[in-house]
């Protein structure tokens, strides 16, 4: 066999079995976290904090519109939503 197709063929070959490895590595790394994360107590749990709406850190007291987009920027603006054309 020439000698290129030998190199491009160990080449492939060395690539697979990484890929390969990398995927295991992957698939224990995640096993162990889920391990460890059942046995942590309910207080060392990573919590999310809340984002405010607000630049100011607020947060928004009343429910969200459930319109359309159109009509909650058109009802947020104060203004009616504009008909829309007929066909």
């Amino acid at each position: 066999m020439h000698p290129e197709f030998l190199r491009e063929m160990t080449a492939q070959r060395q690539h697979e079995m990484w890929t390969r490895a990398h995927q295991n590595r992957l698939a224990r790394l995640a096993t162990r976290v889920g391990r460890r994360r059942r046995h942590l107590p309910e207080a060392d749990r990573f919590v999310i904090p809340p984002i405010p709406d607000y630049v100011d850190g607020s947060f928004r007291t009343e429910p969200a519109n459930t319109g359309s987009a159109v009509e909650r920027t058109a009802s947020e603006a104060g203004q009616a939503p504009a008909a829309r054309r007929a066909a």
